[in-house]
This record gives C-alpha cells, sequence and structure tokens, in this order.
C-alpha cells in the first residue's frame, strides 16, 4: 500500500492511495459481478478506481483523482474486497459500510495443522449438516460467518465478532455444539442484562 500527498487548487492537501489485494482466483468473478456490476458499484459508493487481473487474482484499489477525498473511502473498499475473497457475497460484504462493523479471519490451521482430513472435519464441524451450525451460530453471535478454504471470517460489530471467534475456535478445538451453544446463550442473556441494567440507571 502507498500513500502520496497531492495539493490542488486553494492549497487543498489529497492524499493518493493504491493497495494491492491478491483474492482467490475463483472469487475474481463475484469481485466484478455479473457484467461488472459489482466492481462498478463499489467504485461509485467508494469513490475509488478498481482494476482486476483474472489470471493472477490480483485486485488494485486506488483513490479516483475524479472525485473529491471526503466522499472516497479507499480502506472500507479494501475490507470489503477482502470480505468477498474470504467467501462473502457482495450484499453481505456491505455491511462493512457501516463503521462499528469489521472483519476477521481466523486460519484453521492454527488449530488443527495442515492435515486436509483434520481441515474438512472442523470445517464440516462448523458448517453443520446442510449449513446447520453456521446458521446457528449467526443467529446467537449476531455476526455474518463465511468457511472458505482453510480460513473462517466473521463480519460484525466487536461483541459479535468476540463470541462467533470464541464459538468457531471452541468447535475447531473439539468443544460439542450444544457446549458452544449453551455458552452463547448465556453470553446473550448476560449482555441483554446489562443493557437492561444501563436503560434503569
Amino acid at each position: 500500500m502507498w500513500l502520496q500527498k497531492r495539493k490542488l487548487s486553494g492549497g487543498v492537501i489529497s492524499m493518493s492511495f493504491r493497495q494491492l489485494i491478491r483474492v482467490p482466483r475463483d472469487r475474481v468473478a463475484v469481485v466484478i459481478g455479473k457484467e461488472g456490476k459489482t466492481k462498478k458499484r463499489l467504485e461509485e459508493l467508494l469513490g475509488v478506481k478498481i482494476t482486476v487481473d483474472g489470471e493472477t487474482g490480483d485486485v488494485a484499489i486506488s483513490s479516483n483523482p475524479e472525485v473529491s477525498p471526503i466522499e472516497s473511502d479507499p480502506f472500507k473498499a479494501v475490507q470489503i474486497i477482502e470480505a468477498i475473497g474470504r467467501g462473502f457475497s457482495p450484499e453481505r460484504s456491505e455491511r462493512l459500510l457501516d463503521s462499528q462493523n469489521y472483519l476477521e479471519t481466523i486460519d484453521l490451521r492454527d488449530y488443527v495443522g495442515k492435515s486436509r482430513n483434520a481441515l474438512e472435519r472442523v470445517r464440516g464441524r462448523i458448517i453443520g449438516l446442510n449449513g446447520k451450525a453456521r446458521r446457528v451460530l449467526e443467529e446467537l453471535t449476531g455476526a455474518y460467518i463465511s468457511v472458505y478454504g482453510h480460513t473462517v471470517a466473521c463480519i460484525g460489530t466487536e461483541v459479535q465478532i468476540k463470541l462467533a471467534t470464541s464459538a468457531i475456535v471452541g468447535l475447531a478445538q473439539g468443544s460439542e455444539h450444544k457446549v458452544v451453544y449453551s455458552a452463547l446463550q448465556r453470553e446473550r442473556t448476560k449482555a441483554k442484562l446489562e443493557r437492561l441494567k444501563l436503560w434503569e440507571d
């Protein structure tokens, strides 16, 4: 990533931004979207230029000189494209437009090593039959969760990410689903009670 200062008319200082992200090649089409719609939407929404190399998976994000720096958010564009690269749909990735939400990625190899069989087993535990476990985790934590390759990515608030990460690590380390779900329920109840107490005070 590089930043460069430019002086505009009237003495206004503008920052030129450029960052290169490599996304998996099977996610390149998702970044671009049908007839380029996703790429174009992000460029217009965040005031940036996006260049995609379909052969390498390299995605270059740079500031758009035709857009006011106030209306440009290249850092947010980086986060959203990283989320798409981690398996989220463009629609779910746009949750990152809210400044209270951020992206967290967990590498399952940190917990099960590089064994393909072990990774598949843990991926299966987190996803569940027909995606049931992942849906339950999303309902209990409020975070969006994507299992892709050897990673699990989460989008949500700081509290939601903390809950989701704890649950995912627990499952990766062998905890039973019912134990993980019960812990999440307790945390949800505790958080709700704390919010009620704040309102009463």
